[in-house]
């Protein structure tokens, strides 16, 4: 017992004696942290009270910078404030030196002024003198002789008038005759085309005469479908690898051309064939046509033309007037008013405009009774071209009254074109229209589909329809014809009348 007693008390002495000695040591401890703590509070202050010192010494530095530049832009602004009152003082001083200048010459011109009003007032009283000397001597008063002063110097200054004004007349008239001829000499020297008469045949060359034979068919009956289908003359002769193509039709002949060009190149040659191929050959010369009526447009600059009048300018190449081509003949008569009207400060493009299109009442689908310069201006106003245009087309035969400056250039430009060595025939001209005739005579009876004028006009050939026409009724027909172009038309030699009438009878094989 006592010695547990013992244990317990060595126990809570040993427990004493380590508690007390943590506290000493806990104690020293604390006391080495607050040394440490005051150790780096007072190193923080030494470094924050360096730091504020650096940047109160900054700031100073740039205070006292932005002060210097301060008063150096002060001290620039005043010498340039002294340097403008300088300135301003010289002038000021110039202005005071003038002002009394300008004193002094005022005061000159008064006493020059003053002087003058004497001196006409002395001028006044010797004219009163005189005035009064002259009237004693000649016995009229003032009035008087002023009115017959007057009187003379009016008719004096009239003659010299008159005089002058029939010198400015005839110097006019010569210069402008000067101008206008020299207008014309140039535009006729710029565009100095060769001209190239057509006619109404064209050869067709072939390989060989055995081509011919192809062509003729058995016993005619190919060279008759293409005289036909074409309404062109097929002259088969000696002469060596050709064929003539005779119509008075340049479109009908170049359909004839190109449709046995292309049934010789191919090689198969019958009726049926032959209609093929010339219906083809009609649509491709149509686009062929239109192409051509658009790049004369774009190679005379001329734009906005309605697609009908494109085609119907296309359609000048196949034709002629008095055996000019008649596009030709258009596009130089277009150049031609151009280069008048830039001379003469004209609206230049309209000028060409009505120059390509003055001719256009010649190439319609349809013909009515109309002279072509009425049908082509009323084509131009139903495809909407301007007014100015119009009466240019209507009047370039004086067949209506001129209104526009651009008619008689129009005018002027026609008879240049036409006027040429070589270049119009009157007889081509009359034959076509001849030959004309000839056709619409034919089909004006009723069931005739076509008729051909060929051999030159000396042979009329009439299509009918076989449902409308019968054999003994053909046989009147073809005597009615022929009777009413004796009675109606004026031609030389006879003209045969040779009427066909052909039944066909259609079916397929399925």
């Amino acid at each position: 017992m006592e010695i547990i007693i013992a244990g317990v008390v060595g126990l809570v002495a040993g427990v004493a004696v380590t508690f007390v000695v943590q506290n000493v040591l806990m104690k020293k401890r604390l006391e080495q942290m607050l040394k440490d703590a005051e150790n780096e509070g007072e190193a923080i202050k030494k470094d924050k009270i360096l730091q504020a010192k650096e940047r109160f010494l900054q700031l100073k530095e740039n205070h006292e910078k932005t002060m210097k530049d301060r008063e150096r832009k002060l001290q620039s602004a005043e010498d340039r404030t002294k340097a403008k009152e300088k300135t301003l003082s010289q002038k000021i001083e110039e202005v005071n030196r003038k002002e009394k200048t300008l004193e002094s010459r005022d005061e000159e011109l008064t006493q020059k002024i003053e002087l003058a009003d004497l001196k006409q007032q002395e001028l006044e009283k010797i004219q009163q003198k005189r005035v009064a000397e002259l009237s004693r001597i000649s016995n009229l008063d003032k009035e008087e002789a002023k009115k017959m002063l007057m009187e003379a110097l009016k008719d004096e200054a009239r003659t010299d008038a008159m005089s002058h004004i029939k010198d400015i007349i005839d110097e006019a008239k010569l210069n402008a005759n000067r101008e206008a001829k020299k207008v014309i000499i140039q535009s006729i020297q710029r565009l100095a085309h060769e001209q190239a008469i057509e006619n109404a045949v064209s050869v067709f060359n072939i390989d060989s005469d055995e081509v011919k034979g192809r062509i003729i068919g058995r016993e005619g009956r190919n060279i008759r479908a293409l005289e036909a289908a074409t309404g062109v003359e097929i002259v088969v002769d000696d002469t060596p690898e050709a064929i003539l193509l005779s119509c008075f039709d340049p479109i009908r002949r170049e359909i004839a051309r190109l449709a046995i060009h292309q049934l010789v190149s191919d090689g198969r040659i019958h009726p049926a064939r032959i209609e093929e191929v010339v219906a083809k050959t009609k649509k491709s010369l149509d686009d062929e046509i239109a192409e051509t009526g658009r790049r004369t447009c774009i190679d005379l600059g001329i734009h906005g033309l309605h697609p009908e009048l494109t085609r119907m300018v296309g359609r000048m190449k196949y034709r002629s007037s008095y055996g000019q081509n008649l596009l030709q003949h258009s596009r130089e008569v277009a150049n031609i008013c151009a280069i008048m009207a830039a001379e003469l400060g004209l609206n230049v493009k309209l000028a060409k405009r009505a120059g390509l299109l003055h001719d256009i009442g010649k190439v319609p689908d349809e013909e009515p009774e109309l002279p072509h310069a009425i049908l082509g201006m009323k084509l131009a106003e139903k495809y909407g071209e301007k007014p100015d245009v119009c009466n240019a087309i209507g009047a370039h035969h004086d067949e209506i009254e001129m209104n526009t400056l651009i008619a008689p250039i129009v005018q002027v430009a026609d008879a240049i074109s036409g006027a040429r060595p070589g270049a119009r025939r009157e007889i081509v001209e009359s034959y076509i229209k001849r030959i004309k005739d000839l056709e619409n005579l034919a089909l004006s009876y009723e069931g005739v589909v076509k008729a051909y004028a060929i051999q030159a006009g000396r042979e009329l050939r009439v299509l009918v329809e076989s449902e409308k026409v019968s054999d003994l009724k053909a046989d009147e027909l073809s005597f009615a014809i022929s009777q009413k172009i004796q009675t109606e038309m004026t031609y030389p030699g006879q003209v045969k009348v040779t009427l066909i009438r052909e039944k066909r009878s259609v079916s397929y094989a399925k």
